[in-house]
Order: structure tokens, then C-alpha cells, then sequence
């Protein structure tokens, strides 16, 4: 992070300023680099602690393992937050029987019918030439841009503040790939074109993240994200894309996935996320770019004796994740509607883009789960994963997803739900 004005643990620690949000009372008194306090997701929650702030009517006792917050979050019949494919097994079953009835054979280090085919058929989606299955997402977008590095041009790399790249790997662009860091615009917007052309050095390659997930899902608008396609290519820049969210995103510009994609020299796209597999990526790009893609998974320790489970678990469950993304993101603008007409909530962006928001409340976080926790206990509703706090005392953060464990709940009712942690405030 030498090329930032702020430390990695400073990065995780910026939250969104919200410049005139019902929060401030105007744009001017919002700080230049706010951002989005990284919420955990409930996969990866951490365990409430109990704490001396009160807000919460009634005694309530968090959880005192992770066990009992996991055994309290699968009891609720409604869930606001992202969650994992079922457990206990039943997955792996699911997948064994699926490749049973389509018949297919397993595949050797990536090489088989089977696992080839749905590496075309992602291409064709995306309107590429080929495509290689990854088991991460990081490997994925590192080989990237590392190809992209060693093609001759500057090792720089040009990258939003909050980049998965910049909070969520270790530095490894950096430690394994030697390559530098080139921080583009603001944390309160996406990457725009005219980062790209005022960049204080030489771009190698640019990665742009569609959409961004610390901003709640904002994006491009269509007419912004042609001009950095067009000034990337004018400059001669690679430029790639972390769609690890692209499925959300494409209600929001109305067109073709490949028509989206059209303009990036590259594409990584996540199974595991939206899609619900468990677990994988594809790199999406022109042909020779993939061969030397599949190169580099094999010098990354990534070329999986066996890819088929991971494959088969993403292209079973393919269609109909991305068939219910429109209906996911009307609910989502639902939602968040009825959410934002409480004067004490603000929701991030608004109106919402894709079928992920982030909501930001008075209080503190402690408080809030501990009445999380009483609403699944009482309502059978997962209201919240987690809590951060934000730059602004007294105001905490958290990201929700509309998805298929919203369930059969109405809108209503999920508000109402939500609305209820406003009780520990």
C-alpha cells in the first residue's frame, strides 16, 4: 500500500459519509474520502458480544458460541443477508445426482467434455473467444493481471480504493506479481473515465469492479462506463473487470450480458456468489489471453486434479439464478422504498441498482445484533449479518441482499422486520 494515503487497516475501517443523506444536512460538510465500512457477511459473521449500551427492550442473551449464532440463523424462514447453499451434505448429493442424470463423466486436471463446454458456453454469454474455470476468484483476476504485466507495459495497475485487490488479499498483486497499486477516484464513486485519463502514473491495466460492492452495489451508468471503456482503449490500457457481482447488474443497463462485457479485455465472473454454487470463477477473454490463463492456474496450484464437482455445482444452478435476478432487484427497489421512508434509516445507493444495498443506522453495533438476534428469535427473520461502525459516531453500517432466502415474505414484512432493530437505538 505504498502509493495510498491510507493504511490497509485504515481502508477497512473508512465508511461512506453520505453526502446528503438524511444523515447530513448538506454535501459540503461530507469528507472527500469517505467509503463503506466493510460489513461481514452472515457466512462469515462473528459472533455477537453481549456490551454495556443498552438500546435493547427486555433481556436479551447473544449467542454464546458460533454454533448457537449459526443454529439461530438457520432457524429463521426469511433471510435479508447472503447466504451459503445448504449444509450438512446435502449439496454434494445434489451435484452427484445432477451429473448422474445428465450423465457425465468426471474430468483429469480440467480436460473433459463436460468442463470445457460450460467454459464455452460462459464465453459465448459474455461474448468472448474462450474461457477458463478457476477455483477463486482472487487467482482469477491475479493471473489477469499479471499476464497483462508481463505483456511489456508499465506493472501498474489501476484500482478503485476498495478494490477486492486492496482489502481483501493480502497484498498478493503486489508480494507474488510485483505489481504496483494506482488508486483511481474517490471511495464514494465508482471509477470513471476521467480517473483513468488524470491517473497520477502510467497504466499497465486497469481492473474495475461492476458493481461496486462497498458502495452498495452502485454502478456505471451506461454512458460513463462506455467512456472508460473508450479512454482505456485510446491510452492503450488493459482493462479488466471483477464481476464477481456482473449477474446483478445487468436489470440495471438493460442489455446483453456480452453487450456489457463488450470493450473489457477480460472478465472474471463468480459462481459461488448469486449463483449459490460452492465455489468457483471463470476468466472469460481472446484466445491466446486463456492459454496462457491456463498456464498460470497451473503455476498458481490451481489446476484441481478434478474440476467437475465445483463445475457441476455452477452449471445446475446456473439458469435459474440468473433467471430470478430481475425479480430479485424489483423486490430489492421494494424494499428499500419502503425502508428509506423511515426518517432514521438511510439507504445506500438510493435508488438501489442491483439487488444489494447497504442500510446505515444510529446506534451501536453491539446493540443492534444483540436485537438482531431477538427478531430471529421472535419473527424467524435474519435481519442483519452484521454491524460496523462507521467514520461518523454513532452511526454502523450493514450490507443486505435480496435473494432467494428472502422467501416467500412479503416486502411488508421484511421491512417491518428490519425496522424493528430501530427498537435498540
Amino acid at each position: 500500500m505504498k502509493d495510498s494515503r491510507f493504511s490497509r487497516s485504515e481502508f477497512l475501517a473508512l465508511s461512506s459519509l453520505l453526502a446528503g443523506s438524511t444523515l447530513f444536512p448538506s454535501k459540503a460538510e461530507a469528507a472527500p474520502d469517505g467509503g463503506v465500512a466493510p460489513v461481514r457477511p452472515a457466512r462469515g459473521a462473528v459472533v455477537p458480544t453481549p456490551g454495556t449500551d443498552g438500546g435493547v427492550a427486555g433481556p436479551v442473551s447473544a449467542p454464546a458460541s458460533q454454533a448457537e449464532y449459526e443454529q439461530l440463523r438457520r432457524g429463521c424462514t426469511a433471510s435479508l443477508v447472503a447466504g451459503s447453499t445448504a449444509e450438512d451434505g446435502a449439496e454434494y448429493v445434489r451435484i452427484g445426482e445432477w451429473m448422474q442424470r445428465q450423465h457425465l463423466s468426471s474430468d483429469v486436471y480440467g480436460n473433459g467434455d463436460f468442463v470445457q463446454a460450460f467454459e464455452k458456453r460462459i464465453a459465448d454469454l459474455l461474448g468472448f473467444e474462450d474461457a477458463c474455470f478457476m477455483p477463486t476468484g482472487t487467482m482469477a483476476q491475479l493471473i489477469a493481471l499479471r499476464i497483462y504485466a508481463d505483456a511489456g507495459g508499465p506493472r501498474t495497475v489501476g484500482l478503485h480504493p476498495s478494490s477486492h485487490h486492496v482489502l481483501h488479499e493480502d497484498d498478493s498483486y503486489a508480494v507474488l506479481h510485483q505489481l504496483r497499486a494506482v488508486f483511481l477516484g474517490p471511495w464514494t464513486r465508482p471509477v470513471l473515465a476521467e480517473d483513468v485519463a488524470q491517473a497520477r502514473d502510467a497504466l499497465g491495466s486497469v481492473s474495475v469492479e461492476l458493481p461496486v460492492r462497498w458502495l452498495g452495489g452502485q454502478l456505471q451508468t451506461w454512458e460513463q462506463l462506455a467512456a472508460l471503456k473508450r479512454t482505456c482503449r485510446e491510452r492503450k490500457v488493459k482493462l479488466h473487470m471483477d464481476g464477481a457481482r456482473l449477474w446483478e447488474s445487468q436489470p440495471f443497463y438493460g442489455r446483453s450480458y456480452a453487450d456489457i462485457c463488450k470493450g473489457f479485455d477480460s472478465v472474471y465472473v463468480s459462481f459461488y456468489k448469486r449463483v449459490g454454487a460452492i465455489g468457483g470463477a471463470m476468466l472469460v477473454g481472446g484466445r491466446d489471453f486463456i492459454r496462457e490463463s491456463r498456464v498460470w492456474r497451473h503455476r498458481h496450484g490451481g489446476n484441481l486434479y478434478q474440476l467437475a464437482p465445483q463445475v457441476a455445482s455452477s452449471a445446475m444452478r446456473l439458469d435459474a439464478a440468473l433467471a430470478a435476478i430481475p425479480g430479485l432487484v424489483k423486490r430489492a427497489k421494494a424494499l428499500t422504498a419502503l425502508l428509506a421512508a423511515d426518517p432514521r434509516v438511510t439507504v445506500l445507493p438510493q435508488p438501489v441498482q442491483t439487488n444489494m444495498f447497504h442500510v446505515f443506522l444510529r446506534g451501536s453495533p453491539a446493540a443492534y445484533s444483540r436485537q438482531r438476534d431477538r427478531i430471529a428469535r421472535e419473527d424467524r427473520v435474519w435481519v442483519a449479518g452484521g454491524f460496523g461502525q462507521t467514520r461518523v459516531p454513532g452511526v454502523v453500517s450493514t450490507e443486505l441482499q435480496v435473494g432467494e432466502g428472502l422467501g416467500r415474505i412479503s416486502d411488508a414484512d421484511a421491512a417491518r422486520a428490519f425496522l424493528r432493530l430501530l427498537e435498540a437505538a
